[in-house]
């Protein structure tokens, strides 16, 4: 039976915000939101995972717990319970004592090959977050992010979907080049972003140039 406050997220008579402050005050409401992950009514899965996503930036201890449900959602047949797992589960990277992400890091970067561009650049995007709670895995996340520029081109990956990727990268890159060890290799994948047809993605490497070499 449909738990009652699901029912009226699905009636629109109580909003994510409302349901979300509920859980702040009460957490044993979690699993309640965990439950909405798998409902038939998209209103409930995508609002459910919407709170959670949020709930996992500001409180990580307290979703922790259920981080071995977040990752079998990487294998969702929805695209975006998907991405909000990768969303998820880099948010809890910081207090994975198990280091439970190293035991699906290669999963997580599988997403790389996939032939939409949103699900490679939530990849991308969510790395730095990644990089900065477990600094031991930089040199494998850089080469990880270094293998945007050889992504195959699919109808919902263009060329101009790769530019916008290697935007994410540097950004993602950003966050932790201080603690990059093959520095070289990085700032050689800036320079050849120079050039770029995509004017935000070239300012955005001399940016980068500037503040880094």
């Amino acid at each position: 039976m449909e738990n009652e406050l699901l029912k009226k997220l699905a009636a629109k008579t109580l909003t994510k915000d409302e349901l979300r402050r509920k859980v702040e005050h009460d957490f044993s409401l979690l699993p309640t939101l965990l439950t909405g992950l798998s409902s038939p009514k998209a209103a409930i899965r995508y609002g459910c995972a919407k709170i959670l996503m949020d709930l996992s930036a500001e409180y990580p201890e307290k979703l922790y717990p259920y981080m071995d449900t977040f990752v079998l959602l990487l294998g969702s047949k929805y695209r975006i319970l998907t991405w909000n797992a990768m969303a998820i589960i880099a948010n809890l990277a910081k207090v994975d004592r198990e280091q439970k992400f190293e035991a699906v890091f290669d999963r997580y970067y599988s997403f790389l090959n996939e032939e939409y561009m949103v699900t490679v650049a939530n990849v991308v995007s969510n790395s730095g977050k990644i990089a900065l709670a477990k600094p031991y895995l930089i040199p494998k996340i850089t080469e990880k992010l270094l293998t945007v520029e050889n992504l195959s081109v699919t109808p919902h990956l263009t060329d101009e979907c790769k530019r916008v990727i290697a935007e994410h990268a540097i950004g993602a890159f950003d966050l932790f080049f201080d603690k990059v060890e093959q520095k070289e290799k990085v700032l050689a994948f800036v320079e050849r972003q120079l050039n770029s047809s995509r004017k935000h993605l070239s300012v955005q490497a001399e940016s980068f140039l500037k503040k880094w070499r």
